[in-house]
């Protein structure tokens, strides 16, 4: 026994260094903050509101400038996240819902962040459109309805309802050999939009939220800050205007994999010697995802089934395992291998939605006979 308590000791005593969870969704930064302070503490100057809707999480989240925003490491403002699991089941019924909901949800988020109804936008689809996991961003423009040179060449023929929109692409610096925040401030500068949309692929700390959520901030966005490529930001004071960012986490990192398999396979054997019941819809015959997320794993039996490292908290976990993998350069950034249909029902999703929240003239019921 005296062993075992040396080597565990020896265990905590390693020297790891901070490993930062990559994850760019504010509300696993709310979740990360209050699982440090503890359940049932709410973190100052943050406020949350949470509902369900249609098989649909909406978060609406406040963030203050002060010790919250230092906490969750997130810049203050105004974010929403709507979360449906169900998307990854290819249901177009559960897509049409979403759809709807979120743009309603971002119709009601450009009133809250002061958006007026006939200022006009410019649409940033940031990413590079080789890369499947990121090209959100430019898929999204596809399927954007442009209106500007209507209303610059044609203006009489414009009728009520509708704003000016432009949109534009602007690749990755390894593409054009120009920083992508200095195309679109050129842009910027030209155009004069009142306000700007970028759209880009995150990064999440769960494999069960990639491709199935979204988040709105009016924050703006760092381009590449998914796969940690900090590029300069697109926000207000870069461009003088408000920036409002729309992502959908496409990758998660290795390390994420590896904590999330090692916590499945030990919450799954401590169900089994705890006789606990199989769910009655797997068709497995063992725990859902979401039961296997939810267990928690007590230190006796972690360390039965894993040793001393089984016996480790989350975070020292995470950090165990990027030590060992990061020198391997084995902490590949990953995306699901069904990423090409995820990313063209996202973006078509979302620009939709989008469509329907700029133009008071476009609803579902039309918005296909807008854009290709």
């Amino acid at each position: 026994m005296r062993k075992g308590s040396d080597q565990m000791s020896g265990i905590h005593d390693l020297k790891l260094p901070g490993f930062p969870i990559r994850t760019d969704l504010a509300r696993e930064a709310h979740a990360m903050a209050v699982a440090r302070r503890g359940q049932d503490t709410e973190i100052p100057g943050v406020r949350v509101d949470e509902r369900v809707e249609d098989g649909v999480t909406v978060s609406w989240m406040w963030i203050e400038e002060g010790e919250g925003a230092g906490e969750m490491g997130k810049v203050p403002g105004t974010y929403l996240t709507l979360e449906a699991p169900g998307l990854r089941s290819r249901d177009s019924m559960l897509e049409k819902r979403v759809t709807e909901l979120f743009a309603k949800e971002f119709a009601r988020f450009l009133e809250e962040v002061g958006i007026a109804p006939d200022a006009k936008c410019l649409i940033v689809g940031l990413g590079n459109w080789n890369v499947t996991a990121d090209a959100l961003g430019p898929l999204v423009v596809k399927h954007t309805m442009v209106t500007r040179h209507l209303f610059r060449l044609a203006p009489e023929d414009v009728q009520e309802g509708y704003r000016s929109v432009s949109a534009i692409s602007p690749g990755v610096l390894g593409i054009t050999g120009i920083e992508t925040s200095e195309i679109v401030q050129g842009v910027v500068e030209k155009s004069k939009p009142d306000f700007v949309i970028a759209f880009d692929s995150l990064a999440s700390r769960a494999l069960s939220r990639v491709n199935t959520t979204i988040q709105v901030a009016d924050t703006g966005i760092h381009p590449g800050s998914g796969v940690g490529n900090r590029r300069k930001a697109l926000n207000r004071e870069t461009l003088g205007v408000p920036v409002i960012a729309v992502g959908v986490p496409t990758v998660v990192d290795a390390v994420t994999i590896a904590h999330d398999a090692i916590h499945y396979v030990l919450s799954h054997l401590s169900r089994e010697m705890s006789g606990a019941p199989s769910h009655p819809l797997n068709p497995n015959g063992g725990a859902t995802v979401k039961e296997l997320q939810s267990h928690t794993v007590d230190p006796e039996t972690g360390q039965k089934m894993l040793g001393l490292v089984g016996n480790l908290p989350e975070d020292e976990k995470r950090r165990l395992i990027h030590e060992v993998l990061s020198p391997l350069g084995q902490n590949l950034i990953v995306t699901p291998k069904e990423v090409d249909d995820f990313i063209a029902n996202m973006a078509k999703l979302i620009a939709n939605g989008v469509n329907c929240a700029l133009h008071e003239a476009v609803n579902m019921g039309n918005v296909a006979s807008h854009v290709e």
